[in-house]
């Protein structure tokens, strides 16, 4: 079995070579997560991992070398991210330190954040989605609400979003992106009544979304698997379109309650580029007796 230290070993170098060009700012997140990754350390004793304390222990906390077996880690190479050396750090050992560091959500997020890595754990929460803010989305029912963030992520949704397009509840938290679904999900795509434009100024808000964020994991990992599974997304992608903005007017048909006409409006919660509440109101008194039928099915099913 290959230990993650021996895949550390190969890279270093070359890892070392790129944290030189990444300036400043390289430098400091390595010194930050060092000092994050003391902290944790040292507020565990070894009896809450299961390990017997020893009469010589000098150190407050676990070992160096304890962190680094739970972790399944070399020890030279934890070392080395304690001292900040410039080694690249891989989201499965990150999640293996938080582990083994008993971190919670906010401190796992920050151990991310600090790595500079997307967090592979499914189901992560977002900080964003506050209980206030979920309470919000779920008094708007009917309207179908969602909180996404501008990689098209779906990072919370009401009963009636849920059974919009699909049932949301059937997919793992990893699928429920609103592009990915818009390419790779056949009752998604039947659920949308233009299609071929809806696919298209996606894909052109999505390229314009990701200049800025072209270094970072989570963007280049949605991207990656949607040119894997989609040739048709690869075909609009090489296109280089670029989109702002689209019809505000939304033409659904859905697989229960039949076709919806609903004007998309987006609330945004930060910054433009960051994470919105999008809420769908119905334009006519069809559409708004489909949305109360669509709600009233999806209590049913609890």
């Amino acid at each position: 079995m290959t230990t993650m230290v021996q895949e550390s070993r190969a890279t270093a170098v070359d890892a070392g070579v790129r944290a030189q060009g990444r300036g400043d700012d390289g430098d400091v997140r390595r010194h930050e997560l060092a000092a994050f990754l003391r902290s944790r350390r040292e507020r565990i004793t070894p009896e809450q991992v299961g390990l017997p304390r020893g009469r010589r222990r000098r150190t407050p906390g676990l070992r160096r070398e304890e962190v680094a077996h739970l972790s399944a880690v070399g020890v030279t190479w934890y070392t080395w991210l304690e001292q900040a050396r410039p080694i690249q750090v891989s989201p499965q050992v990150l999640d293996a330190l938080a582990g083994a560091l008993q971190l919670d959500a906010g401190e796992r997020t920050h151990l991310f954040a600090l790595a500079g890595t997307a967090d592979p754990a499914p189901g992560t929460q977002c900080p964003t989605v506050t209980p206030a803010l979920r309470q919000m989305v779920e008094q708007l029912e009917p309207l179908p609400a969602c909180v996404q963030n501008s990689r098209y992520d779906i990072l919370a949704y009401n009963r009636t979003y849920g059974r919009l397009m699909c049932d949301l509840d059937e997919l793992p938290p990893q699928d429920r992106n609103c592009l990915w679904l818009s390419f790779t999900n056949e009752e998604w795509r039947a659920s949308l009544g233009n299609l071929d434009e809806t696919i298209r100024l996606m894909a052109g808000k999505f390229r314009a979304a990701m200049a800025q964020h072209l270094a970072e994991p989570a963007w280049k990992t949605l991207l990656h698997r949607l040119q894997s599974a989609s040739p048709e997304f690869c075909e609009i992608w090489e296109r280089h379109e670029v989109v702002s903005a689209g019809d505000k007017t939304k033409r659904f048909v859905n697989s229960r309650v039949g076709r919806l006409n609903l004007v998309h409006t987006n609330l945004w919660l930060g910054p433009s580029s960051g994470p919105r509440l999008v809420t769908y109101a119905p334009v006519d008194d069809e559409s708004r007796a489909g949305l109360e039928k669509l709600q009233a099915l999806a209590l049913a099913e609890g």
